[in-house]
């Protein structure tokens, strides 16, 4: 269960906020609300920021289908993996692909980040089925996609600011050859 911390302000006169911060729920509320009015607004801030974030992440099944549209649209529709899945242990990179076994798994890293960028990643892994490595072959599947130069770098400033912060953060991915 995640951790909820309310913050009472004195100048917060009617507007009721809710955010992550630090692995906690912070939920800002205006002073003068009584406990009961408190804990009215701390459920339904929560329920609504819950709510958010499953628009945002999409499941496993909902991965692998965003997959195979990416494939039909930028890679003739000739990489098909036998899965796509989320993992939680991939501090070092955004995604990974396991050719052999046609698996590719998407780092949770990037739930909630822009669907371009994300989508640039499954492009990547997708591009691993059709050319190994990160040579020239590669490079040209993944170039297939629009967003690439502005998905690499916005995952390249992420990166930055985390290590800048002390936390681990992937880093980029092969330069073109």
């Amino acid at each position: 269960m995640t951790q909820i911390e309310v913050r009472r302000s004195r100048r917060r006169t009617k507007t009721v906020q809710a955010f992550r911060e630090n692995g906690r729920t912070v939920v800002a509320i205006p002073d003068r609300f009584t406990r009961a009015e408190e804990e009215e607004w701390v459920a339904r801030m929560v329920a609504r920021l819950e709510r958010s974030g499953r628009r945002r992440r999409p499941s496993d099944a909902e991965l692998a289908e965003r997959a195979g549209r990416l494939s039909e649209r930028y890679l003739e529709g000739r990489a098909r993996p036998q899965t796509v899945a989320w993992v939680s242990n991939q501090a070092t990179r955004w995604g990974s692909c396991t050719p052999s076994t046609g698996t590719i798994r998407i780092s949770d890293q990037l739930k909630g980040m822009p669907s371009w960028v994300l989508d640039y990643v499954l492009v990547h892994e997708l591009a691993h089925l059709l050319a190994a490595g990160h040579g020239p072959d590669f490079w040209a599947w993944v170039e297939r996609y629009p967003h690439t130069t502005r998905a690499r770098g916005f995952l390249e400033g992420v990166s930055f600011a985390r290590r800048e912060a002390g936390h681990a953060a992937p880093g980029p991915d092969e330069e073109p050859a």
